[in-house]
């Protein structure tokens, strides 16, 4: 990454082999986040043809992404996005889905040279079907980058606890949504009632998301501070599956002054 001072955090820590940095509103936290995947970016095309990252799909990244489209001297042309989940069940067209989420607010706002979506299928059994050919797709080249961020509940992408597998020998997989994951939806604005989130979706597992050269993980809000201090000073385990980020080689937490334990 370009070396250079973060200006505005109000503290930065490590526990374990993470970097924790802290800032006083979310606003703040995703700018810097944006400009320093963007300064990853540029130096990953220096050194190689193309960049491959993946994206979390959720209100708590929109600062970021939103930074992240308006950074400057980005090749997105040599740059192929992918993302982490998607819903089973919702139409195509169905504002909630990840894949809209992401086109609404960076894949159609920069020239990309590739975006590959997960299809969330219209039944369980396709679902496994389009789970095994994302698989593919991942396993085609090295991830380079995971834009991630930290449910409620501790989940990583859609892998809730306890279910979560560290040791998952699949990429992607069909999951049952823990009732915390799908009340987060509600909480988020993204559906006006439980009983409208999906029951089911297609997710990254999380060696497929370990497995990248760098994370950045955008945390911000105070629905979200129990699951960091967890995932900060909690066991390592699936009980809060955002707690194996501290195990990662390169892997920042950006927080704001609500989502930070103090």
């Amino acid at each position: 990454m370009d070396s250079e001072a973060v200006p505005g955090a109000a503290r930065e820590f490590r526990v374990g082999r993470q970097i924790v940095r802290v800032f006083a509103t979310r606003a703040e936290a995703g700018r810097v986040a944006a400009r320093e995947i963007a300064a990853a970016l540029r130096e990953l095309l220096r050194e190689q043809q193309g960049a491959r990252v993946i994206f979390a799909a959720a209100p708590s990244q929109d600062e970021m992404l939103a930074g992240l489209a308006a950074a400057p001297g980005i090749d997105w042309a040599r740059v192929t996005a992918l993302h982490m989940d998607e819903y089973v069940g919702l139409s195509e067209k169905a504002p909630q889905r990840f894949g809209n989420y992401l086109r609404e607010r960076l894949f159609d706002r920069v020239p990309l040279g590739g975006v590959e979506l997960i299809g969330g299928g219209a039944a369980l059994a396709a679902a496994s079907l389009e789970a095994e050919r994302y698989a593919g797709v991942l396993a085609t080249a090295p991830i380079d980058i995971v834009c991630c961020g930290i449910g409620e509940n501790g989940h990583l992408a859609f892998n809730d606890p306890p279910v979560a597998d560290f040791a998952d020998p699949r990429l992607v997989r069909v999951v049952a949504l823990d009732e915390g994951s799908r009340r987060q939806q509600v909480n988020d604005g993204c559906f006006t009632r439980l009983a409208e989130v999906p029951t089911h979706a297609i997710t990254l597992t999380v060696p497929a998301l370990l497995a990248a050269r760098e994370i950045f993980c955008v945390v911000p809000g105070a629905r979200k501070a129990a699951a960091v201090r967890d995932a900060l000073y909690g066991p390592v385990g699936v009980a809060c599956p955002a707690s194996v980020l501290r195990q990662h080689t390169r892997c920042t937490l950006y927080l704001d002054a609500d989502s930070a334990p103090s």
